[in-house]
């Protein structure tokens, strides 16, 4: 039997171990409550929350989505139900379940990130937090936190100073080399880091003469943004000893095993249960047949094979 275990936040206050790599993508499964209903959930690795906030969000106006050629744009405006809530009536259910889940945090502030870390620290059924540097900083006119290496590491110090949860950082695509970013997440106190966010997009209806989108622009997600991610994972997995969680396009085994192959250790499924909700569950079994197939005893045994040629 193949070990597809994944441990993040090794020598910190707490590790947490996935079970396996195959991980839910923030704002695609929910907060994965109508999902258990049908589907083992505790058979994942873990469960990604929706975006999470300190007050509640109403989000954008519609239309929030429209499909593409390959993916899709979304516009949802991190419409959630606010930190308080989230622990008053979600977390309760998160205690009951095997998987562990991350709670996705998203601040307008610095100090929001820290806020949000202290109130979820200790929480029963929050394993861990997935913190989303792709969000505008109100601060300074609007410029991503990922886009800055020191803006990053301020809320990267400032989460780990008030939380004893491992962590992940979700970069920002708006970014062509991410690797500063890494490093400067790495070297201020990150557990993993997810590569990545939906890159900025757009559509137009033709007979309208007006975008799709509501609020204009949107994400854009799935099979098409693949390459992308994979890129930045193969770069970033040269400079950085931290769990790459790799976010972008996984449809199938084959495309997470390309993934691990460049440099993650583990997947986020996220469009593609739009189409299909067991797409996680396919994905981890085909993953397990192909390693069984070529004697994979482990997943370091191919966690970065492609860059061995290097």
């Amino acid at each position: 039997m193949v070990d597809l275990s994944v441990s993040i936040g090794r020598g910190a206050k707490q590790e947490l171990r996935l079970q396996n790599p195959v991980m839910t993508a923030s704002g695609t499964f929910s907060n994965g409550l109508e999902f258990a209903r049908r589907f083992d959930l505790d058979a994942l690795g873990a469960l990604v929350s929706k975006g999470t906030t300190l007050r509640p969000r109403k989000g954008n106006p519609t239309q929030r989505t429209v499909e593409t050629a390959a993916g899709m744009i979304n516009s949802i405006g991190f419409q959630n139900i606010g930190v308080g809530a989230l622990i008053r009536e979600v977390a309760p259910t998160w205690a009951r379940w095997g998987v562990p889940v991350l709670v996705n945090i998203m601040g307008d502030t610095v100090e929001e990130f820290g806020q949000l870390a202290e109130r979820l620290d200790g929480v029963p059924g929050v394993a861990g937090l997935e913190v989303n540097i792709s969000c505008p900083n109100v601060e300074v006119g609007g410029m991503e936190f990922g886009q800055d290496p020191a803006t990053a590491a301020r809320v990267v110090r400032l989460v780990r100073r008030c939380t004893g949860l491992p962590f992940t950082v979700k970069m920002t695509p708006s970014l062509s080399d991410m690797r500063p970013i890494a490093q400067a997440v790495q070297d201020a106190g990150a557990d993993a880091i997810t590569i990545m966010n939906t890159i900025p997009a757009m559509a137009i209806d033709i007979e309208r003469r007006r975008p799709v989108i509501g609020n204009v622009f949107g994400g854009l997600s799935g099979p098409a943004i693949k390459p992308v991610a994979m890129r930045h994972v193969y770069l970033v997995s040269a400079v950085t000893d931290l769990p790459i969680f790799a976010a972008g396009g996984v449809t199938t085994a084959t495309d997470a095993l390309e993934f691990i192959m460049a440099g993650a250790s583990a997947v986020q499924v996220g469009t593609a249960t739009f189409r299909d909700p067991a797409t996680p569950w396919t994905v981890l079994e085909g993953m397990r047949a192909w390693c069984d197939e070529h004697g994979v005893k482990s997943l370091g045994e191919i966690v970065g094979a492609a860059r061995r040629m290097d």
